[in-house]
């Protein structure tokens, strides 16, 4: 190949034989790699070896934020900014600002959700390498694939191809950077 590999693409017919395949791979030791399938493989993640995400507490936080953020605001406006009793009633009453609170809730967890799994994702992505193989399309359609990127310690090309065929890989590619 004319410029730096990024890594191996193998194709397979089937959800098991992917989900076979990535068991594979993951006892194998590669931490570089990835699956590209049409439709959602049921346990494929642990197939992988993937951790729990950690967007759910990174939601937790927005939401906690946001609550606190609207007590606090309702608090600095009625007690310290503006501090006016009207009809007898207190400076601050967490009652009269569980509105505004249970809003800023909802928004700041969405926010910080969406924020999150763009950032975890690293999205917006413009390029992959992947894009280039000629048969990528097929993977929204009706084939499952397996990329092994080169930057993973134990690639070596001759061993990896091994792999991917032991594992049932019918038509395995080197990508370009």
């Amino acid at each position: 190949m004319s410029s730096q590999p990024y890594g191996l693409i193998a194709t397979f017919d089937t959800a098991a034989d992917i989900y076979h395949a990535a068991e594979q791979v993951r006892d194998a030791g590669y931490k570089h790699w990835d699956c590209i399938t049409p439709c959602p493989v049921h346990g494929l993640d642990g197939a992988m070896g993937m951790r729990r995400s950690i967007v759910p507490r990174i939601s937790l936080l927005g939401g906690i934020t946001g609550f606190c953020t609207g007590m606090t605001l309702i608090w600095w406006t009625g007690a310290v900014d503006y501090p006016i009793i009207v009809g007898g009633k207190p400076f601050f009453s967490p009652m009269f600002a569980f509105p505004v609170s249970y809003e800023l809730t909802i928004l700041f967890t969405a926010f910080a959700t969406i924020i999150g799994m763009l950032v975890l994702n690293g999205l917006p992505q413009h390029y992959h390498p992947v894009l280039k193989y000629e048969h990528i399309a097929r993977g929204l359609d009706d084939k499952f694939f397996v990329v092994i990127e080169a930057r993973d310690p134990r690639y070596n090309l001759a061993n990896t191809k091994a792999l991917l065929e032991k594992a049932g890989g019918v038509e395995i590619k080197e990508l370009e950077a």
